[in-house]
């Protein structure tokens, strides 16, 4: 479900949803602190009026002996604090207390104030701010410890300036949708920004998928786009070499059902021909028998090496790959031969030093077969064969010597060819080319030389060079 999910979700959207969300969270925190921040700052400018009311009030207090002692008196009128009032949303409240915390003037029921002062304040005045309540409603409080001296004596008063807090919230909740709908707005324009960006920089990927779409079925040429951005050039050079392997396949294809075709419809037509004789009785039944047989045999030894060279295509295509001794591979190869071997007479020898390859046992044993079975075949009776497997610089090297007639100079052009046999009669022409195809899937190489002796062709020399190590099916 999951998989699903990721498989429908656009780049557009992929992208939109991977630049937002971070960039939401780090507005949304930044609200925040500016809130606090912005909060901070009114309060800090609220606390400085209220302190100013408070010194007001001090500035009014007058201290002289009465009947029991010093006493304070305050002689100014509510009026005062008119002049420290924002606007007619807040109230503010006052109370002065004397020497000995008595209420001197103001509102007798405002809370005394219980704290202590700061130890380090912002203020060079014995101040202290704090938020209480008072008749139901929350109110931030100054409390001004004012020294007051006269001729009489010396004491220190305490006031009292507490304001309702209207003031301060509507000025908050407006700090904070001011900086809300700039934040929104970011959003926003950050929203469209990446949208036309993302439009137009997948613009080339949609001409791209549009182009392959337009393409006529099988059209599997290189993708031209010279206009495409610099991060689009790996995945078009990756589907090129994707669509050069499949053009590849797609030609061994073709090419394996127009061969297959072409080569099996003439030992066909040629049994059919056989067996029409035979029935007629142009020919003895023994001869004619003996005929198909052979037609038989040769078809047979054509469709299975056919078989074998699409076998070679299919197992390129294989990545896991195990480790085979060419070496064992060899030696049983040789003994499944040795009745050839022994037919013929030939003296047969053959060496080996352990060449481990990462590749198939089966193309081990067909490349060995196939060369195996041709030196044998082209050797005269009695003639003698050698064969060498030995490591040279990190190669495998295989090099089969035999007594054969060598190959003419109008065959060497087209050796490697397919159906390309120098014997009509006896051979099919794909030994050679299936060599070749494997050789190729090892890394490898092959070529046959004429060993040649007073002027004269002695034989053929088979050599394969195989890297050791990973090679490639």
């Amino acid at each position: 479900m999951a998989t699903q999910l990721q498989r429908r979700v656009s780049l557009r959207r992929y992208l939109l949803l991977g630049i937002l969300l971070p960039v939401a969270v780090f507005i949304i925190l930044n609200t925040f602190i500016l809130y606090r921040q912005a909060l901070n700052a009114a309060n800090t400018a609220y606390d400085r009026t209220l302190l100013a009311s408070a010194k007001s009030i001090g500035e009014q207090l007058q201290l002289s002996r009465g009947a029991h002692g010093l006493e304070l008196s305050a002689n100014f009128a509510y009026s005062v604090l008119e002049a420290f009032e924002a606007d007619n949303r807040s109230r503010i409240f006052y109370k002065v207390s004397g020497l000995n915390k008595e209420v001197v003037s103001g509102f007798a029921d405002l809370p005394a104030w219980r704290g202590t002062l700061p130890r380090q304040g912002i203020y060079a005045a014995l101040v202290d701010f704090y938020d209480d309540h008072y008749r139901g409603d929350p109110v931030r409080v100054a409390v001004l410890l004012q020294p007051v001296a006269s001729l009489d004596g010396q004491g220190m008063a305490t006031i009292q300036v507490a304001e309702t807090l209207e003031l301060r919230q509507t000025l908050a909740r407006q700090i904070l949708i001011d900086t809300l709908w700039r934040q929104a707005l970011l959003i926003i324009v950050i929203a469209i920004v990446v949208s036309v960006v993302v439009q137009r920089a997948t613009r080339p990927v949609r001409a791209l998928s549009q182009q392959l779409r337009e393409r006529p079925e099988g059209d599997l040429t290189p993708i031209e786009a010279t206009g495409a951005p610099r991060e689009l050039t790996p995945l078009i050079d990756a589907t090129n070499q994707v669509m050069g392997r499949l053009q590849h396949l797609l030609d061994n294809q073709k090419r394996f059902v127009r061969d297959a075709s072409h080569q099996l419809r003439t030992p066909l037509a040629v049994l059919k021909t056989q067996v029409q004789s035979g029935l007629r009785g142009d020919v003895p039944a023994r001869q004619s028998l003996d005929e198909i047989n052979d037609t038989v045999d040769r078809a047979t030894r054509l469709a299975n090496q056919m078989l074998a060279l699409a076998k070679v295509a299919q197992l390129r295509q294989q990545t896991e790959l195990p480790v085979v001794d060419w070496a064992e591979v060899l030696r049983e190869v040789a003994l499944d031969l040795s009745p050839l071997i022994a037919n013929k007479n030939i003296d047969f020898e053959i060496t080996t030093e352990h060449a481990l390859l990462h590749t198939h046992d089966w193309m081990l044993r067909e490349l060995s077969r196939n060369l195996l079975h041709n030196a044998i075949h082209h050797s005269p009776a009695g003639a003698s064969m050698s064969v060498q497997l030995q490591l040279e610089e990190q190669h495998a090297v295989l090099r089969i010597v035999d007594s054969g007639p060598g190959i003419a100079p109008e065959l060497r052009s087209r050796l490697y060819q397919p159906f390309s046999s120098g014997e009509v009669h006896s051979g099919s022409g794909l030994g050679l080319a299936i060599c070749q195809e494997i050789v190729g899937a090892l890394g490898g190489s092959i070529s046959l030389d004429n060993r040649e002796a007073d002027g004269w062709v002695a034989g053929l020399t088979a050599t394969v060079r195989v890297p050791l190590g990973q090679n490639a099916a």
